[in-house]
């Protein structure tokens, strides 16, 4: 498959994120600035960590205008598979495609360190073919990743399987503790309601090499590629 990973001014996660993308797994992964207006040619787009424009504003709230946000909403809207991670994620709620936003973390702290995740929907193009209720093992590098949304918003992804993952204990247990920053349900990670769209605040790049202490994250780029994903039926 063909990746785009997107880089603003202050993204930071982008090379990681083409490395395992390359030398890891084998694929190609194209850097695109983001002025480019054009992802047609692309199988999946990657919005990588780091400090999109400084995070001034709110963090996401200027990556949103950028003209490459066009072409990744057209990419969403074809039904091609697109992963937000940690300030990725930030910029799919700015821009709409995912509900919700991401508070600062309720310690105040940046928080760094692993965490674990319990699988919860198995029906995207990220997750399909894993476990239900698996629990695996992803960094997380943030200081505003505390997911919050509406009653009615939390209900609807609750109810429409659209949870990806959730922060919980090593034995799979959602509880306050394992929460490192405080988002709401012990969300870590939502799709959109069709599924090709992924936004989600842990790194799996930093989890994709044993020499970088784990390899669960390569559960998460292998399903989109194993898939041979193009479009997503609606």
């Amino acid at each position: 498959m063909r990746f785009a990973v997107v880089v603003f001014p202050g993204t930071w996660s982008d090379h990681d994120c083409q490395f395992v993308l390359r030398n890891v797994l084998g694929q190609e992964a194209d850097l695109v600035w983001h002025r480019e207006s054009d992802l047609s040619s692309y199988d999946c787009v990657v919005l990588p960590g780091g400090f999109s424009y400084g995070d001034y504003l709110r963090c996401g709230a200027i990556a949103r205008f950028s003209p490459v946000m066009n072409a990744v909403v057209e990419h969403a809207n074809a039904g091609k598979p697109v992963i937000g991670i940690c300030n990725g994620f930030q910029i799919l709620c700015e821009s709409g495609l995912l509900p919700g936003v991401l508070r600062p973390n309720d310690s105040l702290q940046f928080r760094c360190e692993d965490t674990f995740l319990r699988i919860e929907n198995v029906s995207s193009p990220f997750t399909h073919g894993l476990d239900e209720g698996r629990v695996i093992t992803i960094p997380i590098s943030h200081g505003e990743g505390s997911y919050y949304a509406a009653d009615t918003t939390l209900d609807e992804l609750e109810a429409k399987g659209r949870v990806a993952f959730r922060y919980c204990d090593g034995a799979g247990n959602p509880t306050p503790k394992s929460n490192p920053n405080g988002s709401v349900r012990n969300i870590a990670g939502i799709v959109n309601e069709r599924g090709n769209v992924l936004g989600m605040m842990p790194h799996p790049e930093r989890a994709s090499e044993r020499l970088m202490g784990g390899t669960d994250g390569q559960l998460i780029w292998r399903r989109v590629i194993e898939a041979g994903v193009t479009t997503v039926a609606g």
